[in-house]
């Protein structure tokens, strides 16, 4: 009798079904068990509207946790940048696989890369965060560039380019890799000129805190470094209670000295979305060996900023 199949929650999109099934295989490795994938649709995908105004990162979770709860599914996964930085009650992120490329990456007409755009070349992002950081480098460039805020997935996103509305749009790195597209960039931004979201790039893997069994399965795919940097990134998060409508950028990456793994640094940047104003700051210190220590480091750079103004760049927050 073969066991019976896990059930793996995942959104519809062609993103969410390419990393998921990416999950499926790794979590079949581990678990020996078949794993299925149940298609889930949530209200991030069905509006139309912006997603700063319908309540930003959770609308793509909540229907996912649903499902899990009601013990629909056995575990989901989830672009780790679309979860809350609150814990969920009931539900553990059992594993935090190794992190894709954390960069946003340019794709632009007639191969272009950021630097080479024309003047007054139309880009879009769907974040305030991309479009902060894009105008603020414009401003200490002397380029002339206007942000356009666009939704839809990554293939309505590009078409913008192919058909003339927009002359780039900027996407996510890591999306491109898990579909296949990672060829139609025409630029990578370094992180010196645009911060990823925080915890952009990788995944998190929920279940059913009371599933011992399968959290502690699922437990063999997590990634400590990873884990490690993205709990510093959304502790700075949490702490700026930026929720997703504002404007700010994470980066927690480890600084090796050959094979052994030293230290990490974070770095962080808050702004107002036409780039006239930016707090950035950034930290070194060991890598942090505890929960507690990776949220401390985020909570301290966050009072920093604050510190530095960032409060009052963050524009009205959705309530």
């Amino acid at each position: 009798m073969t066991e019976k199949a896990l059930r793996l929650g995942t959104r519809r999109s062609k993103l969410a079904m390419a990393q998921s099934g990416q999950v499926a295989d790794a979590v079949s490795q581990v678990t020996g068990r078949p794993v299925e994938l149940v298609e889930i649709t949530t209200y991030g995908d069905t509006s139309r509207e912006h997603l700063a105004q319908i309540g930003g990162t959770g609308v793509f979770v909540a229907a996912l946790r649903e499902a899990l709860l009601r013990g629909e599914v056995d575990f989901a996964v989830h672009s780790l940048k679309d979860l809350p930085t609150a814990q969920h009650e009931g539900l553990v992120v059992a594993a935090i696989p190794v992190r894709e490329d954390p960069r946003d990456v340019v794709v632009a007409r007639d191969a272009r890369k950021l630097t080479d755009l024309p003047r007054g070349a139309r880009v879009g992002t769907g974040a305030p965060r991309r479009m902060a950081q894009l105008n603020a480098y414009a401003r200490t460039h002397g380029m002339e560039i206007e942000t356009v805020p666009i939704r839809g997935n990554v293939d309505t996103r590009i078409g913008y380019v192919r058909s003339g509305e927009l002359d780039a749009v900027v996407l996510a790195a890591a999306g491109l890799n898990r579909v296949g597209r990672i060829d139609e960039v025409t630029d990578f931004l370094p992180v010196d000129t645009v911060l990823p979201a925080p915890g952009q790039g990788a995944l998190a893997i929920e279940c059913p805190a009371d599933n011992a069994e399968l959290v502690a399965a699922l437990a063999e795919l997590d990634d400590p470094f990873t884990r490690a940097a993205v709990t510093a990134e959304r502790s700075l998060l949490a702490a700026l209670e930026a929720g997703c409508s504002a404007p700010v950028g994470a980066l927690a990456d480890l600084l090796a000295d050959g094979q052994t793994v030293k230290e990490m640094r974070l770095r962080g940047v808050v702004g107002t979305t036409d780039g006239s104003t930016l707090v950035q700051l950034s930290t070194t210190g060991p890598v942090p060996e505890t929960h507690e220590a990776a949220m401390a480091l985020g909570r301290d750079m966050a009072t920093e900023m604050l510190a530095q103004g960032a409060a009052g760049l963050m524009g009205e927050r959705a309530q």
